[in-house]
């Protein structure tokens, strides 16, 4: 007669499965973006007025012992920080926090903030689903600016007389880092100077410390870079600005509906599906005050610029043509649209490359009341004509 034995098989629903203490999951990654602008103090309301300068004064030499002194002026425009709300509502079923093994919503806040500083990047840099009141996203500043770059990162591309570093420098300040792709990294090491000599690498056994000329280069890993508009974002940093209005908080709801966001169709209803809601809310703003400067009266220019593949896809052009009422052409006219500004040339026109997208816009011009228009960029090539009222008194017959 065959003796069985206990095996495994047959012991198996009396094993226990050890469990790890912890849940294996990578770093909260936090936003890059914020991390090299300057903080202002937080708002107190949601919009934050910056006074900046708008025009420079000059001064002359005199002409002799009676010659007549020069006279020039100042001027100040205000830009403004709206702060705009990123949320998210996260449902979690009460039974399962009950029989987890782990504090799920300790565990998930770290989560929440991450994407939110995710979003926060995607909006600053690239302007994905970027607020109508924010100004322009910074790829699209340096895009309009001319500080565009394209091709691999090469050292003349990046130190070469028209490179990126000079870009920046060209708009009157001094680059205080960069931002790239992480896969960058691979290109970055094969770069060598004119002796063919590694600019990234001091050998194969020490780290390699990525700078451009002396500004640290930082390689996000939130999952918000866009390699396929810019791989390295450069610039003054420490010149945009961001304020809070709300910090990151968190609420535990238990008595509400839940209703699909495009729908509005009631999703959950907490209290009848015995249900919890973690909320997150935030509110900041952030802005590029781009005052006037020696090198860059005009405000025309911006400290920033970008290297883009070769195969990058250019955004839509949009034409903004600037007329008396009389249709004759303003020249020298600044068309400013969510901070970016370009003057007019001598056919009144003044192009912009835009995303699809809302826009708000302003012309002022010598002579002309200041006016303000609203645009929609589809996606494709467009036109739009402002026609500008005279300050002059309007002249009546007899």
């Amino acid at each position: 007669m065959a003796i069985e034995k206990t095996t495994r098989e047959r012991a198996e629903a009396l094993i226990n499965e050890a469990l790890h203490p912890t849940i294996i999951e990578d770093v909260t990654r936090s936003s890059t973006a914020l991390s090299l602008m300057t903080r202002l103090p937080n708002m107190t309301s949601n919009q934050y007025r910056i006074p900046v300068a708008d025009s420079l004064p000059l001064a002359y030499w005199v002409n002799g012992d009676t010659g007549m002194k020069g006279v020039s002026h100042a001027a100040w425009d205000n830009v403004y920080i709206t702060a705009e709300e990123i949320a998210v509502i996260i449902p979690i079923a009460e039974a399962v926090l009950a029989d987890s093994s782990y504090d799920i919503l300790s565990m998930i806040k770290p989560k929440i903030v991450e994407a939110a500083h995710a979003r926060i990047d995607d909006a600053i840099l690239f302007g994905v689903n970027r607020p109508a009141s924010w100004q322009g996203d910074i790829v699209s500043l340096a895009r309009n600016a001319g500080n565009v770059v394209t091709g691999v990162p090469t050292y003349s591309n990046l130190m070469g007389a028209d490179g990126l570093i000079s870009k920046i420098e060209q708009s009157g300040k001094m680059p205080t880092g960069y931002v790239a792709d992480l896969r960058v990294r691979g290109d970055l090491r094969e770069i060598t100077d004119t002796t063919d000599r590694p600019i990234f690498r001091n050998g194969m056994t020490e780290s390699t410390t990525y700078t451009l000329d002396g500004a640290p280069i930082t390689f996000p890993q939130n999952g918000s870079f866009d390699s396929t508009r810019a791989t390295i974002i450069g610039g003054a940093w420490s010149e945009a600005v961001y304020s809070i209005r709300q910090d990151v908080s968190f609420k535990i709801l238990d008595q509400a509906v839940i209703q699909d966001p495009t729908t509005k169709e009631i999703v959950y209803n907490l209290a009848q599906q015995d249900m919890i809601a973690l909320r997150m809310v935030m509110r900041l703003g952030w802005a590029l005050p781009n005052p006037a400067t020696r090198l860059d009266p005009t405000r025309s220019n911006v400290p920033f610029a970008i290297l883009v593949p070769s195969d990058v896809t250019t955004p839509a052009t949009l034409g903004v043509t600037v007329g008396d009422g009389s249709d004759n052409p303003v020249e020298g006219a600044t068309v400013t649209i969510n901070g970016i500004r370009k003057k007019t040339n001598a056919s009144g026109l003044a192009q912009f490359s835009l995303l699809a997208g809302n826009y708000s816009g302003t012309v002022t011009a010598k002579g002309f009341y200041k006016q303000a228009f609203t645009v929609s960029s589809t996606g494709s090539d467009g036109d739009v004509l402002v026609d500008l009222v005279s300050t002059a008194p309007l002249e009546t017959g007899e």
